[in-house]
């Protein structure tokens, strides 16, 4: 089968496309026959070695939000999975054939296309308890930042089917912005403007309730100025590779912050976090919920999926095709 792997660390080129043997799936896991891999941002991190919180040794591996056939189970797998169509979050996850966790498998249903699809393990549900753990209220103002990308355009939409009377959309380029707004946001501000704090206390005069991010830096500190007395700044990531620490005097001011990470929640509520995956996937179900494709390539150009995710360009998803 092919794989996808890099053996030093780098730009996109570094991505080497090879032959190896199909995986033998171990205790608690499945063999998945590959039909999509959603790519995700924070590989490109990974692979360029960009140190700390981004640090994984060589040779290194890609993950990714892989749709596929289950083959073969291995021991201890309960339940008759082999032939079902599911999607999961894989480590190793650009190839012809991944082996994947069998607890944490989402089923795909008929007809769901290869993008909804591939957010169904991952993109959709941590969207939906980003803004759980933000405590959105019914008429609140939420800010989300890269609102544009994989996991920010469906925060847009779920924003406002959990209730929330104004959305704003941050995002770095003039048609991004209107993607958002196509999305539903009430509002988009391009963040790489220095003063778009300003611009955010405009749309909100009174301050946003909850800004989830995913950025971190700057960007993160200038999100406690625009928060409104009791409000929740939700962080599930850190792109920008900055990791300044949290402004504790804008907590004096009432404010709240809290982390998130997938495996972390997975971890500690179980339960809750399978209720995340089955309620995003009803969003999708009765049509409220979409997800955007960008691009869709076959799994020999990883290279250049990686371009796009680093030239910061795409809109939605970017899949690859074995």
């Amino acid at each position: 089968m092919r794989r996808v792997r890099y053996y030093q660390y780098g730009g996109p080129e570094v991505l080497t496309l090879e032959e190896v043997d199909t995986p033998v799936p171990g205790p608690g896991q499945v063999l998945l026959r590959t039909e999509a891999i959603g790519a995700n941002f924070v590989d490109t991190k990974f692979r360029r070695g960009a140190g700390s919180i981004f640090n994984r040794p060589l040779p290194g591996i890609l993950t990714g939000d892989v749709v596929g056939t289950v083959e073969a189970v291995g021991p201890g797998v309960a339940g008759e999975l082999t032939g079902q169509r599911v999607a999961t979050l894989a480590e190793d996850a650009f190839a012809d054939y991944v082996v994947a966790d069998a607890a944490w498998l989402a089923p795909v249903p008929d007809g769901v296309d290869l993008g909804t699809a591939t957010t169904l393990p991952m993109a959709a549900p941590l969207a939906l308890r980003t803004l759980r753990l933000g405590r959105v209220a019914p008429g609140e103002t939420v800010l989300v930042h890269a609102a544009a990308g994989g996991i920010g355009h469906l925060a847009v939409q779920l924003a406002k089917l959990l209730g929330a009377g104004t959305v704003i959309a941050t995002a770095g380029s003039a048609a991004k912005l209107e993607f958002t707004r196509e999305l539903g946001a009430d509002v988009a501000v391009d963040y790489s403007d220095a003063d778009w704090p300003e611009h955010v206390r405009k749309a909100a005069p009174n301050g946003v309730d909850v800004v989830l991010d995913s950025v971190g830096g700057q960007i993160l500190q200038q999100s406690f100025e625009v928060l409104a007395p009791l409000g929740r700044v939700v962080v599930f990531g850190a792109a920008s590779g900055e990791l300044n620490a949290v402004p504790v005097t804008q907590l004096f001011g009432l404010k709240q912050v809290v982390g998130y990470s997938l495996l972390g929640w997975r971890a500690a509520r179980p339960d809750l976090a399978r209720q995340d995956m089955e309620e995003a996937a009803a969003y999708f179900a009765d049509g409220r919920l979409r997800t955007a494709v960008h691009a869709q390539l076959p799994l020999g150009d990883a290279v250049t999926a990686h371009r796009i995710l680093e030239e910061r360009s795409h809109l939605g998803r970017i899949l690859l095709l074995p």
